[in-house]
């Protein structure tokens, strides 16, 4: 029973390889995936209250990894519910395209459970390798997206290599693999130049999941060359399993302080400066939120370092509201553009007469991670500074202040573009939605305002299930 959901997820992706053998209908796929899906969310939240060690305690299920399990099962549910199902990939890939995006949340699902580093290892290749898969079955992109899957191969190998290259350092010092083992010489490796590069080689792999500076550079084109579902996909979910793997592994070297520390505090004071001021020029919406998560694993970063429960309890309701705000942003411009062609801020023009359920969508999506209240983004915002602050980091907390006021402009120059007519010539067509879309909208909408509004109680589970592990 506490291995249910890996279980319910590898026949989810028996199921769909079905379908693919099958060649279903149109639509068939993406009705079982849905239905799936769903299903996962349910087993996730019926499986949480599960603990258990498996597999000669390389693989532990506890109130931490089966957050952040109903986080990417909520992930799943939502990246398959979008419209009315695929607009940027072709109907005979439609079947593929589900099997490697379920065996994607497999691996991701894994991942948060893992506690030894080959096993860690493993569950980040699975993810990331359905993932190559996804990027470039886009239709129509002009070639971009085989020059983005390459580009997606190339860097994740090469990110894997070094991730993989820094565990044998960290083997050859601690004579271990096992993380509680490694909990306990942490002390003694970081603080050794060694150690220090060992450490950062490991985690590399990790940052590159979450696009932290300077493991960014496949994010904007990968981002602006794969389809609209896809890049929602990729923005989102493998930043779950990164904060849930660096919450355990960077977590713990937080409290050692030093050297190491002190090289994961510039790398994300770089991350969230660099970020914002690249999004600033941006007119594609699609490059414009790469940046901005460039900027956003900054942040988490600053709440995984603070050391402290919490501290990593805001860098978890961080994810979670930055998973709801992003994939809210990436449903608008799924919705934008029936063929799925890319989205800019000319396209946003009038948004508000022509589909005024998406306007208010995108502005709240915006407002969040603007980090404006009372949206879950200005909690997530506040809960890490407040850590970080609290920890003695204050060049930290003023450089992400600094940031915070850079990355408002550029998110209301989003909103503006949607509620203002200024420069449209021909009345554009109104945005049909459909029963699901319009559901979706106002599901967005809520859960942002909610759980900003009211984040307590989400905090306070947070910091149960952080309880029992550090």
């Amino acid at each position: 029973m506490p291995f249910a959901q890996e279980i319910y997820l590898c026949l989810t992706s028996l199921v769909l390889f079905g379908l693919c053998l099958a060649n279903p209908r149109a639509g068939t796929a993406r009705a079982t995936a849905l239905a799936l899906s769903a299903g996962a969310v349910a087993m996730a939240l019926w499986a949480f209250g599960f603990r258990a060690d498996l597999f000669s305690g390389t693989y532990r299920v506890d109130a931490f990894s089966q957050s952040f399990k109903v986080l990417v099962a909520l992930g799943f549910f939502l990246a398959v519910a979008f419209g009315e199902g695929l607009r940027g990939v072709d109907q005979e890939h439609e079947a593929d395209y589900f099997l490697f995006l379920s065996l994607s949340m497999l691996g991701l699902t894994l991942l948060t459970s893992s506690v030894e580093l080959l096993t860690l290892y493993i569950s980040l290749e699975l993810s990331s390798y359905s993932l190559y898969v996804l990027v470039p079955l886009r239709r129509g992109g002009q070639g971009r997206q085989a020059e983005a899957g390459v580009k997606y191969v190339l860097f994740g190998a090469v990110a894997s290599g070094i991730s993989l290259f820094g565990m044998s350092y960290v083997f050859g010092l601690a004579k271990t693999t096992q993380l509680d083992d490694l909990v306990r010489l942490f002390p003694q490796i970081a603080t050794t130049p060694v150690g220090i590069l060992a450490l950062t080689m490991m985690l590399g792999g990790f940052f590159f999941k979450l696009a932290l500076f300077p493991f960014h550079f496949w994010t904007p084109d990968i981002y602006q060359g794969t389809a609209n579902e896809t890049a929602g996909v990729i923005a989102t979910l493998p930043k779950i399993g990164a904060v849930a793997v660096l919450i355990r592994l960077t977590g713990l070297a937080g409290h050692t302080g030093g050297t190491f520390t002190a090289v994961l505090m510039v790398l994300a004071a770089l991350s969230m400066t660099y970020g914002n001021l690249s999004a600033l020029v941006q007119t594609d919406l699609k490059r414009l939120l790469a940046f901005s998560s460039i900027a956003h694993a900054g942040f988490m970063m600053m709440g995984i370092l603070s050391g402290s429960i919490q501290g990593y309890a805001g860098a978890m309701y961080y994810v979670g509201g930055y998973l709801l705000m992003n994939l809210a942003l990436f449903f608008v411009i799924y919705s934008l553009a029936p063929g799925g062609e890319n989205v800019t801020l000319e396209h946003l023009r009038g948004l508000h007469r022509r589909a005024p359920l998406l306007a208010f969508t995108l502005a709240t999506a915006a407002f969040g991670l603007a980090g404006i209240p009372p949206t879950a983004g200005f909690s997530g915002k506040f809960f890490v500074l407040t850590a970080a602050l609290q920890q003695g980091h204050l060049a930290l907390v003023i450089i992400a202040a600094l940031n915070t006021a850079i990355g408002i402009f550029y998110y209301l120059k989003m909103v503006r573009a949607a509620y203002s007519s200024e420069g449209e010539e021909v009345e554009a067509p109104a945005v049909a939605l459909p029963l699901l879309a319009r559901a979706l909208g106002y599901g967005f909408t809520l859960a942002i305002l909610l759980i900003g509004a009211f984040p307590g109680a989400i905090l306070d589970l947070f910091r149960a299930a952080l309880g029992g592990m550090v």
